[in-house]
């Protein structure tokens, strides 16, 4: 990808924050899907609905970005084959603003909040005809004091930026040092599907890590450091909930420099065996929607920020959270569903 598309996306997308027409950067019949309850909007119009809510809620709302990356869309053989070639542009970081209006039914703080932000865009004739946005709610009502979860099990609060400041690249681009690091990603991606069943040692891939490496999980899980720590607080509790989970194939792979990200929508499917997130089996099939965005040294992974959308999750296997905070809220359910 050139570099002038990639600064002019990225122009384009701050802009978008602070109130610009969303016709400048977005395709006419560009589609947006979102974390739950955005979900899937088509058109320029749903899309303004989008980002019109956010500035309702945050009127003096500015991005901050921590990584900007673009290049190709590696093929990915479960997923279809027109996937693979795209042009697409991703970031992590936040949105910043006073909370001033409620949002999506979280009160607002009347402070300031940062809401995560993982995007993926796919841009055509310089313009966005598809986005992908996992917008971190669980973590906004932690801000905004209406946690509805037990406890996390790992380090809850606002994720860092790469250690080494280098992610981002909207000026620079180094597709063949991406590629590198992609093989790398995709290795550790084949050794995480050899678990037996049994045993976490089945699953070889901490050769892949630095030994320090940080794991930054969404709100509910929560931050990790080391092997001994993300076993600990997500990869053990996890298989525990979902022992069968298995990729269901990427929408996005793109690598450039030292920077790869991944992604699927669904990226991950699983039965609810087990107790996960203090809520006991279901038994339901579950569809994630989850990004990895890895900071590689080397041949080894030193950070993954780990957007999932644990709302829809949590809404598949029958535990409502917008409707549980409706509750909280005063506007409790007085009839059963039909």
């Amino acid at each position: 990808m050139m570099a002038s598309t990639k600064q002019q996306i990225h122009r384009g997308l701050h802009a978008l924050a602070s109130g610009a027409d969303r016709a400048d950067i977005y395709h006419e019949d560009a589609r947006f899907w979102g974390s739950h309850p955005i979900n899937e909007r088509v058109g320029v119009e749903a899309i303004r609905g989008v980002w019109g809510d956010l500035r309702r809620a945050l009127p003096d709302l500015e991005r901050r970005d921590a990584i900007f990356v673009g290049g190709e869309s590696a093929p990915d053989d479960r997923s279809p084959a027109e996937i693979a070639g795209r042009s697409l542009l991703a970031s992590m970081g936040c949105y910043q603003g006073t909370f001033a209006a409620d949002l999506w039914g979280i009160p607002a703080t009347q402070g300031v909040v940062h809401l995560r932000a993982c995007e993926v865009h796919h841009v055509v004739d310089a313009k966005i005809a598809h986005s992908y946005v996992l917008l971190d709610l669980l973590d906004l009502m932690r801000q905004a004091g209406v946690w509805p979860l037990a406890p996390s099990l790992g380090a809850e609060g606002m994720w860092p930026g790469p250690a080494d400041s280098s992610g981002l690249r909207a000026d620079a681009s180094d597709p063949a040092r991406g590629a590198e690091a992609m093989r790398t990603v995709l290795a550790m991606h084949t050794a995480l599907g050899e678990f037996d069943g049994k045993s976490i040692e089945s699953i070889r891939h901490e050769r892949y890590w630095t030994e320090n490496f940080l794991w930054y999980g969404p709100a509910g899980i929560g931050t990790t450091r080391g092997m001994r720590g993300f076993r600990a607080h997500h990869q053990i509790p996890f298989l525990i909930g979902f022992p069968d989970r298995k990729g269901a194939g990427h929408y996005v792979r793109v690598a450039d420099g030292d920077y790869v990200v991944t992604g699927g929508w669904p990226s991950v499917v699983g039965t609810h065996l087990g107790e996960w997130l203090g809520l006991p089996p279901t038994g339901r099939q579950i569809e994630m929607r989850v990004m990895d965005f890895y900071r590689l040294e080397g041949e080894r992974i030193a950070e993954n920020w780990v957007p999932i959308d644990v709302i829809h999750i949590l809404k598949q296997m029958g535990f409502d959270v917008f409707g549980r905070l409706a509750h909280r809220r005063g506007a409790a359910r007085l009839e059963l569903p039909r």
